[in-house]
């Protein structure tokens, strides 16, 4: 059975006894090492690969997190569908903690991180109108619905370099533009989609930010993403079944005519 679909996420997302016949497996990439071993077993009657983004134990900060070495090792399994599961501030009322946003659209506020496999040779310029995948974006809202967890189908994310917290000047700011915030969908999601690769986001809703005039707390943060984690489980649970094995979405043909 191939490997077509993966999990990115953290260590609360990975449960051993949802998966059989588990196996580690390391890939030699040309950028270095991937965050973990990736995890391959079989899940729901499909073989998927789990990517912990920040290795085991939470060793690695986002600002650090090697994407080029994860993406590019998943593609070489064979993946062509990633789902990646994050945490994520709040910069609007209604998008509430403990809620599930599927994002449409993204930000990039980062910095300093490595953006594309085409750094010379071919050069690709990717559309990123619509940088996630419309059919798992549609499948997995679905799902969420009918399993009456609370989601939103749309929102932009606005992800920031990190590992500090935005002050509350910047909050206030990116509130104008975006409705959630976080620190790892870039380069993540662009970079599977220079590999032609479907990609969906879950981003867990932890907190407000702090253009409540809070602040944000860690501890707390862990606390709430451990409920929305619950969450999370029962959404792939449901939704992994039910992905065709055909894609007939605009993501396999993201390179098409954009080699300059």
């Amino acid at each position: 059975m191939a490997v077509k679909l993966a999990i990115i996420g953290g260590s609360g997302v990975y449960d051993p006894s949802l998966f059989q016949d588990l196996k580690n497996i390391k890939v030699s990439t040309p950028f270095g090492a991937h965050s973990s071993s990736i995890e391959v077993g079989e899940f729901m009657g499909k073989e998927v690969a789990f990517l912990n983004r920040h290795g085991k134990g939470h060793t690695i900060p986002p600002h650090l997190v090697n994407s080029r070495a994860n993406i590019w090792a998943l593609k070489e399994l064979g993946v062509e569908r990633i789902v990646g599961v994050c945490a994520v501030g709040s910069l609007k009322e209604e998008y509430k903690p403990g809620e599930i946003v599927i994002p449409d659209q993204f930000i990039d506020f980062t910095k300093k991180r490595d953006y594309t496999f085409y750094n010379g040779g071919q050069v690709f310029h990717i559309s990123t109108a619509d940088p996630f995948c419309p059919e798992l974006r549609d499948l997995f809202f679905r799902e969420a619905q009918a399993l009456q967890i609370p989601v939103h189908q749309k929102g932009t994310y606005l992800c920031i370099e990190g590992p500090r917290f935005s002050t509350r000047a910047e909050s206030k700011m990116f509130r104008q533009y975006a409705d959630i915030i976080g620190m790892t969908l870039v380069p993540e999601a662009q970079l599977a989609l220079e590999l032609e690769m479907c990609y969906v986001s879950l981003a867990m809703v932890t907190d407000y930010d702090v253009w409540r005039e809070t602040s944000v707390d860690a501890q707390e943060v862990i606390k709430t993403m451990g409920k929305n984690l619950e969450s999370i489980k029962k959404i792939l649970t449901a939704a992994i079944p039910k992905i065709n094995s055909a894609r007939t979405c605009p993501c396999k043909d993201a390179l098409k005519n954009a080699e300059i």
